[in-house]
């Protein structure tokens, strides 16, 4: 069967092009920027790409258009598609009824932690030898690939509340019908697609209803969003953690190299895990995948020492390198709530001294519609300093920083922001990306930038103080 898909390049989307092909379908796709890292892993699996939607692709003929979320009524290929009465599905369709269907599901939703989540969950079973499939919108260090069919009748699923396509609005996750759903946490985002957090939450808690009566729950227990989604009604068991009664930590000692902390079930002493990432989201993210895991029949006391070979995410607290004794770090933290917890997590690695140096794009939809603005000092009010890139943002963003006073610079180019920040930089700072998106390759800038100050300065590495004013 040859497939053709409409937005390919996403991490989703991408991620089924990458299924369909192992599954032994010819695939196609186009996107409006066909870009790595995900054109890099579509091409190496022998799947060709077109830049853009001209409807001249109807040539190809294919037996079935996968279409993506990004694609809108007025994109000129899919209005070629549907003058022609031809065939099409979205992508989280597909997905349900060529891969998922008659397999064990295990779906992590949740604002926050999805990709992690998902990521350190298929580890578990992966080192357990449970040989999981698994689609992950990141790429997880473990495997070297978002997506694959996998050896079991178990698969792992990043569950995004994101809308399934123009023709359906209903949340992706719905169509997974997962046995074992991970409900991480919720809390107000998709500005674009969503009035209210009461929207989402109704999403939820369609998702909660699929679950059937054999089912599992694995609920952060300290979530008042989830707490309310599940008063509406629930009919499968329940694991909860982050709560005494359930899966929870215990003491903790938190390193540059690693997190250790005991891992409590109830009362009961699980064992002693080491989490090569900080942060109490990283723990958290760990205890809903070690539950999870369990589920499954994966034995907790092995669960917990399978987390330490747990090798990360693309893009979560990321080092991207060193220059001028300097270290670039990439993030994808992009919501208020992602950004202090991230801040937190890198703060609590630091010996005392050593700085932050915050640099945030408000790229998301929810960004750039200021939905968040109020709460975006304080989500940064624990580096050090703040740059802020305002292009292409149609509120005001230095008014939105003000309350941070000299400690914030906002700059709407690209050069100026990285000059100010390479003048900053001293060394021992970590330089703090984050952002949705590429960034404008801003890693390399400023790596390219530090490397060129320090020649300037005869190979010293201290740069002038800037003026954030």
């Amino acid at each position: 069967m040859h497939i053709h898909v409409l937005g390919i390049c996403g991490t989703f989307m991408g991620g089924v092009a990458a299924l369909a092909r192992e599954a032994g379908h010819r695939v196609t796709g186009c996107d409006a920027n066909v870009y790595p890292p995900m054109s890099d892993q579509l091409s190496a699996l022998g799947i060709d790409l077109i830049e853009g939607y001209e409807p001249a692709q109807l040539a190809l003929q294919p037996d079935l258009w996968v279409v993506g979320n990004v694609v809108t009524r007025g994109n000129p290929l899919m209005e070629a598609i549907l003058d022609a009465g031809l065939p099409f599905t979205s992508g989280p369709q597909w997905l349900a009824e060529q891969v998922l269907h008659g397999r064990r599901v295990l779906a992590v939703a949740g604002t926050h932690g999805k990709t992690t989540t998902a990521s350190m969950l298929a580890w578990l079973l992966e080192d357990a030898g449970l040989a999981p499939g698994f689609l992950i919108g990141g790429m997880p260090s473990n495997f070297g690939v978002s997506a694959r069919l996998g050896g079991s009748d178990l698969f792992v699923i990043e569950a995004d509340e994101y809308d399934t396509a123009f023709f359906d609005k209903r949340s992706k996750f719905v169509h997974y019908r997962p046995r074992v759903a991970v409900l991480n946490n919720l809390e107000f985002d998709h500005a674009d697609i969503f009035p209210d957090l009461a929207a989402i939450e109704t999403q939820f808690h369609h998702l909660v209803r699929i679950v059937p009566r054999i089912g599992t729950l694995v609920v952060n227990g300290a979530d008042e969003a989830l707490a309310r989604v599940l008063a509406r009604g629930a009919w499968s068991a329940r694991e909860d953690f982050d709560t005494p009664a359930g899966w929870h930590v215990g003491e903790v000692e938190e390193s540059a190299e690693a997190s250790e902390f005991d891992v409590l079930r109830g009362e009961l002493r699980v064992g002693c895990a080491r989490l090569p990432m900080p942060g109490t989201h990283s723990r958290s993210n760990a205890l809903a995948a070690l539950a999870a895991a369990a589920c499954v029949g994966v034995p907790a006391e092995s669960a917990v020492q399978s987390l330490e070979g747990f090798a990360g995410v693309a893009r979560r607290m990321q080092v991207r390198g060193v220059e001028a004794g300097v270290t670039v770090i990439d993030d994808f933290a992009h919501h208020p709530t992602a950004i202090e917890t991230t801040i937190a997590g890198l703060r609590a690695r630091l010996a005392p001294g050593e700085r932050i140096l915050a640099v945030l794009e408000p790229r998301s939809n929810t960004m750039k519609l200021g939905t968040m603005k109020s709460r975006l000092a304080a989500s940064l009010a624990g580096a050090d300093f703040v740059y802020c890139y305002s292009g292409g943002i149609g509120w005001d963003v230095g008014q939105a920083m003000a309350p941070l006073g000299a400690r914030v610079m906002v700059r709407d180019g690209l050069d100026a922001l990285v000059a100010a920040i390479a003048g900053e930089a001293r060394p021992g700072d970590r330089v703090l990306v984050m952002s949705n998106g590429g960034f404008g390759g801003i890693h390399r800038l400023l790596l390219d930038a530090l490397a060129a100050r320090a020649v300037a300065a005869g190979g010293r590495a201290e740069g002038p103080q800037c003026n954030p004013g």
